[in-house]
């Protein structure tokens, strides 16, 4: 690290605190050439997911948004809030895997994911999410999926 007084690189560490619940770290320092004494802070830099839309619009993932939408397929099915956040994790961690590299995530890959994991848990709702998601235009679009899905 840089002393600020004098410019020279090297330093030693006199103590080290852990701040926010260990999200960062707050160190004492010494320079070596000079003995100015400085401080320090380490957090650690999260890249984003993004999710590249079908336009090739790119936004942050938002859980939040994700649960909204499951939430709406979920509506009136006997399925607990317990059920729906196990659900939430699984997507968000498997969405992690799939990006490892660039971080970015189509759109489609994120539905196909929810619409996997909603087959799972229940049909009714895996097929009001499709609904929207494949943007059913008619009640054969209905019925193509159901015959999927038996």
């Amino acid at each position: 690290m840089k002393c600020p007084h004098c410019g020279e690189l090297e330093d030693k560490v006199i103590e080290s605190r852990s701040l926010a619940e260990g999200t960062s770290v707050r160190r004492r320092r010494e320079c070596l050439s000079c003995g100015y004494r400085f401080t320090s802070y380490e957090r650690i830099e999260e890249r984003i997911l993004m999710v590249v839309k079908t336009n090739g619009r790119r936004e942050p993932f938002s859980r939040e948004k994700l649960e909204r939408g499951i939430q709406r397929a979920v509506e009136k099915r006997n399925i607990s809030q317990d059920q729906i956040e196990s659900l939430l994790n699984t997507i968000e961690d498997k969405s992690a895997l799939i990006t490892k590299s660039n971080n970015e995530l189509p759109s489609r890959s994120l539905g196909d994911l929810v619409l996997s994991e909603l087959q799972q848990l229940d049909d009714v709702a895996y097929i009001r999410f499709a609904s929207v998601y494949r943007k059913f235009e008619n009640l054969e679009g209905f019925i193509e999926e159901i015959q999927k899905i038996r």
